[in-house]
């Protein structure tokens, strides 16, 4: 008699990242379909509820209903809660519980949550988590209280939720606002546009969610010692930073000529910091130029940086592109920056990224075209937005039909699970052939 041995089998880290966003957006979409949470007390579409719970937990902001005037309190509180799950992930949300209720946290369990923030190494992770969710809950609740006087002003007692509501949602880089009635729909913050307290706030809480907690932890340790910061969080930093000032300077020339001077600077920069990977915005994107909306597709398609709030391809996968061009432009073998040398693993993988990216992104976008009927440029533009989880759009999300929405909510979990994630996901129980095959010269270029 053949025995048969039977192994049980258990998922991988990436297998439960990926069906553990799926298991929220699922739940969340549920909840928001109840009477409780609409504004009417009626029940919301599956379609909807499920656009607006995957736009939530993918924290990207692109929505069908005016958050403000179509959500109750209770829908805009479970709306809140998706934001806040999916931008510190939903494993270390889990990792936050088993914490609070006292239970060690195992071997595997730790392994998930290395490759959920995209820790380097295993050792440390779980005082790393608990310095993400301090960090996080601190910078929230001082971006709140910063808002509080602004909002109160303007909004009486309820001008507290919106402080609360509009902190987490820039810190998770979500881009959901709460601005909107029945007479202003889908406003974003067109209305603060002249507050330089409330752009100054909003965009330091998007900075903060956008450049990852490891680059907090190396501000944390070493303050102002840039020479002992990580590799990674000298080209994040420096990366960042020209990524806001080269955009925020051609905003300025190129948009906003009716303006005074310091309203011209505010919007520029705030236009330059939004698209990676916010949603927010204080200006009519529609009525900028076109080069203004093509440089703001760049600048979503990048988006923030690894283990962050944000989405995109990410600034580190931008930046070793671009160095590994600098390095073949001169003929070097290695590619360097600040006295180190990338693995050729990280190359490779950026050029993976970058490709998945840009077929999620250009297919979708002609798909939509095609469905919809609708210019190229905008469906290019909406599909960049969901697929870099920004939230920033051309305002023709609300009017498509379900078919393009389906389209989105995939292009918006594909977008937040990442490419590298969902790949070793399906192929973790594959057998790989490490053979290598005979060699042979291909001309590039």
């Amino acid at each position: 008699m053949l025995e048969k041995s039977h192994r049980k089998k258990h998922l991988t880290s990436f297998q439960f990242i990926i069906l553990g966003f799926a298991g929220i957006i699922f739940a969340g979409a549920l909840l928001l379909m109840l009477p409780i949470s609409s504004a009417s007390g009626t029940i919301t579409p599956f379609n909807e509820a499920l656009f607006t719970s995957t736009s939530a937990v993918c924290v990207t902001g692109l929505v069908v209903q005016d958050t403000g005037s179509y959500w109750s309190f209770a829908g805009q509180l479970i709306i809140l809660i998706l934001i806040q799950t999916g931008g510190l992930g939903v494993v270390t949300v889990a990792a936050f519980v088993f914490m609070l209720s006292g239970r060690k946290i195992s071997l595997m369990q730790r392994s998930t949550m290395q490759n959920a923030i995209s820790a380097p190494a295993i050792g440390g992770i779980v005082r790393l988590t608990k310095f993400i969710l301090k960090g996080t809950f601190i910078i929230e609740f001082l971006g709140a209280l910063l808002m509080m006087p602004v909002f109160i002003h303007d909004f009486g007692i309820n001008g507290l939720w919106m402080s609360v509501f509009h902190s987490i949602s820039a810190f998770c880089n979500a881009g959901f606002d709460i601005l909107g009635s029945q007479d202003c729909l889908y406003p974003s913050l067109t209305g603060y546009s002249n507050n330089y307290i409330i752009n100054i706030i909003i965009m330091f809480l998007i900075i903060a969610g956008g450049i990852g907690f490891f680059t907090w932890d190396d501000i944390y340790t070493h303050k102002f010692h840039i020479k002992r910061y990580r590799m990674q969080s000298k080209i994040i930093l420096t990366t960042t930073a020209l990524l806001i000032i080269l955009p925020a300077v051609l905003f300025f020339l190129c948009n906003f000529k009716e303006l005074p001077f310091g309203k011209r600077l505010i919007l520029s920069l705030f236009q330059s910091v939004t698209p990676r990977t916010a949603g927010f915005n204080t200006a009519d994107i529609s009525s900028m130029t076109d080069s203004s909306q093509a440089v703001m597709i760049l600048l979503m398609f990048i988006g923030g940086s690894p283990s962050s709030t944000a989405g995109g391809i990410k600034t580190t996968t931008f930046a070793v592109l671009l160095l590994n061009a600098f390095a073949t432009f001169r003929s070097q073998e290695d590619v360097c920056a600040f006295g180190r040398r990338f693995d050729c693993q990280a190359i490779k993988n950026a050029a993976t990224i970058t490709m998945m990216y840009f077929i999620l992104f250009f297919t979708g976008g002609i798909a939509i075209s095609i469905y919809e009927g609708l210019p190229l440029s905008s469906c290019l533009y909406e599909a960049a937005s969901a697929v870099c989880t920004v939230g920033l759009t051309l305002g023709i999300t609300p009017k498509l039909h379900i078919l393009s929405r389906f389209i989105l909510i995939l292009l918006m979990y594909l977008g937040r699970v990442g490419g590298l994630t969902l790949i070793y996901a399906i192929l973790s129980n594959k057998n790989r052939n490490n053979a290598k095959m005979p060699l042979e010269k291909i001309t590039i270029g």
